[in-house]
């Protein structure tokens, strides 16, 4: 009598978890898109240094990165000059991004 009672509290309770839709990308990466994209983007003279264990030193201009939904028109204008991004020591990040929209 107990187990039937749990068992049906937990499907009532769980329920709810199952019924919820949600709207994946097709991409794997998860960027969706509905509308025009115009991204004009433009690196000189960038560097990225990474040392040690796990980092991550990048210089990204005009992304759309993961894990991003856009509606409508997006316009993206990104210029870098000279830039760097180093990265010392144990998990360390450096980014130099411009023009990025989403992502960490």
């Amino acid at each position: 009598m107990r187990l039937i009672s749990m068992m049906i509290a937990a499907v009532v309770v769980s329920a709810p978890a199952f019924a919820q839709q949600s709207q994946q990308s097709s991409n794997p990466q998860g960027v969706q898109i509905q509308g025009n994209t115009n991204i004009q983007a433009e690196n000189k003279n960038v560097s990225a240094v990474a040392v040690g264990e796990g980092n991550e030193a990048k210089n990204t201009t005009g992304a759309i990165k993961g894990g991003t939904q856009i509606q409508g028109n997006t316009n993206i204008t990104a210029k870098q000059k000279n830039a760097s991004a180093v990265a010392v020591g144990k998990d360390n990040k450096a980014a130099n991004e411009a023009g990025v929209i989403g992502g960490k």
